[in-house]
């Protein structure tokens, strides 16, 4: 398996695309389950049957472009193109003093977008993403490695992690998480994500709450024919609601959380079909009520 990794991290951009866009439709087919949840997902999001099938092929191609980010040497620039558009929202963030955080959904290459951020703003504002470490040993030993780079560290999706993001952003730093992902028990609440209750983490808007942090949307959406990448970076599509001494800490939670499904939900309208629609984003976490 290793060996063929490092093969893949030396294969050009746009044979591995190919080559991720059968994989995807291998495994749609083979497997009911997958298939049913990405069908599922989407058509609850209103996706048509052409950008199913589109969605398909960009996650085969989301897999296959791992190794050539990850085996990438830590001093060695991203060998692809990278183009990022909305600076103009993005410098006054990098230039205000307090913490960055910014949010992207399971949509386009956001594992390049971590590694893009830390190559290009990191000196100014390092960059700490949070992750969910894989369960298998070898898989885990290569995120670590690979994720290892100058500007960028990682925070475990923790306690632990969330104290060093925490840190980070007090320190005037970035951070990074995907909101979409399903949090553990306890550290969530149902709300509607296209329409449908969905545990959504409320880590993402308490630390803006509570360091007084700057919010970005980013995403990397991946071009055709191995063309290379655009990282677009706008703004939340509605404020975070303020928090107030008094406030039901449940109602306000809740409330954050929805606020920005919504703006995961705005974004992933934009193109539907770089989302990772086979994600089981709806599932009950282990020993947390149903929704």
């Amino acid at each position: 398996m290793a060996s063929l990794v490092r093969w893949l991290s030396v294969c050009p951009l746009r044979l591995l695309h190919a080559i991720g866009a059968l994989l995807g439709w291998v495994v749609y087919l083979l497997s009911p389950s997958y298939r049913r949840r990405l069908i599922d997902n989407a058509t609850l999001a209103g996706v048509g049957p052409a950008q199913r099938r589109a969605a398909v092929a960009e996650a085969g191609r989301l897999v296959m472009e791992l190794p050539r980010l990850w085996l990438r040497p830590a001093a060695q620039p991203i060998a692809d193109p990278v183009r990022w558009e909305g600076m103009d929202r993005l410098e006054p963030l990098l230039a205000d003093r307090r913490g960055l955080v910014l949010l992207t959904p399971h949509m386009g290459s956001f594992e390049l977008l971590a590694q893009s951020y830390a190559e290009r703003f990191g000196d100014r504002k390092p960059l700490t993403v949070l992750y969910r470490p894989a369960r298998k040993a070898w898989l885990r030993k290569l995120e670590e490695t690979a994720r290892a780079r100058p500007a960028l560290a990682t925070a475990p999706a923790s306690l632990a992690g969330v104290r060093l993001m925490i840190r980070a952003l007090r320190r005037g730093e970035t951070v990074g998480l995907l909101p979409d992902q399903v949090p553990p028990d306890g550290q969530g609440v149902w709300v509607p994500f296209f329409g449908r209750p969905a545990y959504t983490m409320t880590l993402a808007a308490k630390l803006v709450q509570q360091t007084g942090a700057t919010v970005a949307l980013v995403w990397s959406e991946r071009l055709p024919r191995g063309a290379g990448y655009v990282v677009h970076v706008t703004a939340l599509a509605e404020p975070l609601p303020e928090r107030h001494a008094g406030d039901d800490e449940a109602a306000a939670m809740a409330a954050g959380a929805l606020a920005i499904n919504r703006s995961m939900e705005a974004l992933i309208r934009l193109r539907p079909e770089q989302y990772l629609w086979g994600y089981h984003r709806y599932k009950t976490p282990r020993q947390a009520a149903p929704a």
